[in-house]
């Protein structure tokens, strides 16, 4: 069979070609109902016309695909009428387009594997939307077969398709699978692919096999950015020192590679966890000669430290410093200060600081408020921390599930169960859904006040709600219950929980041997704890406790102050425990 050679006469048939077909997109994208069949025949009438004395025969030949990237193509016989192989193949990558849009998954894949066996060549625009698509959902395995089905038909994968599969397969922390692609990339890897897997490596505390990554980059002659450099930075900040960090800065400026403020943000933040802050002052105030600008972000890593060691009066100053050099706070900037200040008690600055944001051109969130309603319910001013969720909401700022978390604990804490319970029926019209530990505190408020058949019932329903029950949930319905005498449904509680594979620890155990104890059944709490010791659960003071108070409870006083002088001598009680038992006897 004799081959023909493209010549420019084929090359300009090809170049008519892809000029009719966007044509033909302009037609299908401006009215795609009206694109019916008749105007495909008119078109491939046209193209039949340019092209109708030419036969194809390729073989091993480079053409043109619907990527527009030149790829290598199997022997075929002789074919009449390429021109409708070519729009077909053109239509399948249009309707592959569609589906990977609509987020069809699935029916793209399968369309994918029947183009190919048809010998058509898919475009890898949508092919890197599907790897994307499927390492989205975790389906990396799925998004590698797309790229090898890619590779296998001819088409050639850019940078960006092996970039996406690789970035699907560290945010699934699958970065032996990630450094395998970049083994069998078979286009030149960029410094996106490396800056990837680099920060999935330090991330992952793996800076020597990084430091590896690094040399094979450069080794390949891709050159490190600056994105490079502050990731290496960052970790070895993190796991050898801000020594050695500062040595990868002076490689860094020596290979022209300029740092920019988050490179500078980064050694500040290891500075002042090294506990330097004054260094890191230092730091800061040096930044513009180095030719940099500290942003807002420096300026609160500074201001964090202070907070943290106590020099409210140094933060004050850095606050006014910062205005005065037109680098404006943030929210971010007064919620560190606010929190900072609700801790030390001083809540008429936390206010008045609160109160200045707005001149600042900043809006307070409930981050803002909930340091100011956790102090208050601290304080017990529970009144206080109502008038300012009031104030919260009225300045259109909604507490978020945090906010209602300390407001319950506060209520439960003080003994008002009954309005807990009612903010707790609301938290749903608010737009706010309660989570385990809203149900857990609640329970917890109803259970300690004797109110334990109202807890049962919100178990039920969170129960109701998807929310699983755990170990606290039940300890405090047991302990409930066994205060109010009714050991034998603690115990029943108890054998629940058993079969739901939630573990009992020790304060569920003592929960039950105190009600039995109270109950003047002593024998089965002894029973309870060669239980408790059988299932692997360590028994503490309290446990012991519980059951020599017990045992003396019962009239066997003398018996009690014997067992718990040979606890004591086995080193299993603290003299002074046992010391405030013999008291209470």
């Amino acid at each position: 069979m004799e081959l023909i050679v493209p010549t420019k006469q084929t090359h300009e048939g090809f170049c008519s070609f892809h000029s009719t077909r966007k044509e033909i997109a302009h037609l299908s994208g401006c009215n795609k109902r009206r694109f019916r069949s008749s105007s495909i025949k008119v078109v491939v009438g046209q193209l039949r016309k340019q092209r109708q004395s030419k036969v194809f025969a390729i073989s091993r030949s480079e053409t043109l695909g619907t990527n527009c990237r030149l790829s290598c193509v199997e022997k075929r016989p002789h074919v009449q009428g390429s021109i409708s192989e070519n729009f077909e193949e053109f239509e399948s990558n249009n309707y592959l387009r569609r589906l990977v849009r609509n987020g069809e998954l699935e029916e793209s894949f399968k369309h994918l594997e029947s183009m190919v066996y048809g010998g058509d060549i898919p475009d890898i625009i949508p092919c890197t939307s599907l790897i994307r698509g499927f390492c989205r959902i975790g389906q990396t395995k799925k998004a590698t077969r797309v790229l090898e089905i890619l590779e296998d038909s001819g088409a050639v994968p850019d940078v960006i398709t092996y970039n996406v599969l690789i970035s699907g397969y560290c945010k699934s922390g699958e970065i032996d699978n990630a450094l395998k692609v970049l083994d069998r990339m078979s286009v030149a890897p960029d410094v996106v692919t490396y800056n990837t897997i680099l920060r999935t490596l330090c991330d992952s505390g793996k800076l020597k096999q990084a430091m590896h990554v690094l040399d094979r980059m450069l080794q390949r002659e891709c050159y490190p950015d600056v994105i490079t450099y502050t990731i290496l930075i960052e970790a070895t900040c993190k796991e050898s020192g801000v020594g050695q960090a500062m040595k990868l800065l002076d490689e860094m400026r020596s290979k022209g590679c300029i740092p920019d403020v988050v490179t500078y943000n980064v050694l500040i933040n290891g500075i002042c966890k090294e506990g330097r802050l004054n260094e890191a002052i230092k730091f800061l105030n040096n930044m513009p000669s180095y030719g940099c600008q500290p942003n807002v972000i420096t300026h609160n890593i500074i201001l964090r430290s202070m907070c943290s060691t106590g020099r409210w009066m140094d933060a004050e100053k850095l606050l006014a410093d910062m205005v005065r050099k037109g680098c404006s706070p943030s929210v971010v900037t007064f919620n560190i200060l606010i929190n900072f200040l609700c801790r030390k008690g001083l809540l008429g600055r936390a206010i008045d600081l609160l109160e200045k944001m707005p001149k600042y051109g900043c809006t307070p969130n409930s981050l803002s408020y909930n340091p100011l309603l956790h102090a208050f319910c601290k304080e017990k001013k529970m009144d206080r921390a109502i008038e300012y969720l009031e104030v919260m909401v009225s300045r259109g700022c909604y507490p978020d599930i945090v906010t209602y978390n300390t407001l319950l604990t506060a209520l439960c804490k003080d003994g008002k169960v009954d309005v807990a319970v009612e903010i707790l029926n609301q938290l749903s019209d608010k737009g706010c859904s309660p989570v385990l530990i809203t149900y857990n505190t609640v329970i917890d408020g109803l259970s300690k006040v004797g109110k334990t058949e109202l807890a049962i019932e919100l178990l039920n329903e969170m129960r109701e709600k998807g929310l699983q029950p755990d170990i606290i949930t039940y300890s405090s319905l047991v302990s409930g219950l066994s205060r109010e005498g009714k050991v034998d449904e603690a115990i029943k509680f108890f054998h629940d929980l058993e079969g739901l594979d939630v573990r009992p620890n020790a304060i569920t155990y003592n929960a039950i041997m105190l009600g039995l104890c109270k109950a003047r059944q002593t024998d089965r709490a002894i029973d309870f704890l060669a239980y408790m010791i059988s299932k692997g659960c360590k028994p503490t003071e309290s446990t012991y406790t519980i059951l020599i108070e017990g045992i003396a409870y019962e009239g066997l006083a003398e018996e009690a102050l014997e067992l718990l002088n040979e606890l004591c001598s086995r080193g299993v009680m603290k003299k002074s425990s046992a010391e405030q038992v013999v008291v209470k006897m």
